[in-house]
């Protein structure tokens, strides 16, 4: 009686520790499934953030089999004992997780506004401003003038004008960014050509710094449609491309009803794989309970 309570035992623990190698699984799904979930939300709520470029994750599979192989079914010519029935290949070793992340720099559509201080890029290119932080690079070209008379950012960041090429190539003199900004008095009745230069009276008063990079997936996003380039040999040193257009805004490239449809069923790929975790701690729970009558 003594060596079958300690059978039961040992066939107790021994299924619980298979439950939950195998329950490793559903739950690197599920963590990922969660993190993908959270970035097309955070897609769907910024949809009409001017400028907004939404994000998509990268999922890596591991699967042992791959690997090593799949074995041959081996049926062994002895008084079986439990490991016998769990040829799993290493199947409880596989995992789903979040390989990265990465934003999608698409164009967005440009939508009139008739504002004189909007202005849209169309091109690849990215307006440089002046954050408490630092100097930032936005798509966002909703522009106001400050009780100063500075050309800002709609969350009041200085919008800076361009450096010389030459000054720009050479390595540029970025100690004082904030000497770089656009005052354009208490008058906002300006004219922007698709170079960027800024007129007031016939005059002009400036010229937006447009930056275009030769790697743009190096820049990291921060938050309010913002971006941060950490290497400055990033910055482009050939001819600006992108051309600047007055009285537009740029719309994020977020498609709501893709987007949408994509957090659905996100959704619903979480809600599966609980189902399938309830499902191994069912068996779990009904298999220690059912031994445990032995």
């Amino acid at each position: 009686m003594k060596w079958k309570k300690c059978s039961a035992t040992k066939a107790q623990s021994d299924l619980g520790g298979r439950t939950l190698k195998n329950i490793w699984v559903p739950v690197s799904g599920a963590i990922a499934q969660q993190r993908n979930v959270d970035t097309i939300a955070n897609n769907v709520a910024n949809a009409n953030t001017p400028g907004f470029k939404k994000d998509q994750l990268v999922f890596k599979e591991h699967l042992t089999v791959f690997s090593k192989g799949v074995d041959q079914v081996d049926l062994p010519n002895k008084e079986w004992s439990p490991d016998d029935f769990y040829h799993s290949n290493g199947a409880e070793n596989a995992k789903v997780k979040v390989d990265g992340s990465y934003t999608d720099f698409s164009q967005g559509q440009l939508r009139p506004t008739q504002n004189p201080l909007d202005v849209a890029l169309s091109g690849k290119g990215f307006f440089e401003v002046l954050s408490p932080n630092g100097i930032r690079y936005t798509r966002r070209g909703t522009f106001t003038v400050s009780s100063e008379g500075k050309l800002v950012t709609n969350q009041g960041y200085p919008v800076l004008s361009r450096l010389d090429p030459a000054s720009l190539q050479a390595g540029g003199d970025l100690a004082k960014p904030a000497d770089r900004s656009i005052s354009i008095g208490s008058d906002a009745r300006v004219s922007v050509t698709f170079s960027g230069d800024i007129f007031q009276k016939g005059q002009q008063i400036g010229k937006l710094s447009v930056v275009e990079f030769d790697d743009v997936h190096a820049l990291r996003k921060e938050g309010s449609a913002t971006f941060i380039n950490n290497d400055f040999k990033n910055i482009s040193t050939k001819p600006i491309q992108a051309s600047v257009r007055q009285g537009f805004v740029e719309e994020s490239n977020v498609n709501a009803v893709s987007e949408m449809s994509s957090l659905i069923q996100a959704t619903r790929h979480f809600q599966t794989i609980q189902r399938a975790m309830k499902a191994y701690d069912n068996i779990a729970q009904k298999g220690v309970n059912e031994i445990a009558k032995f």
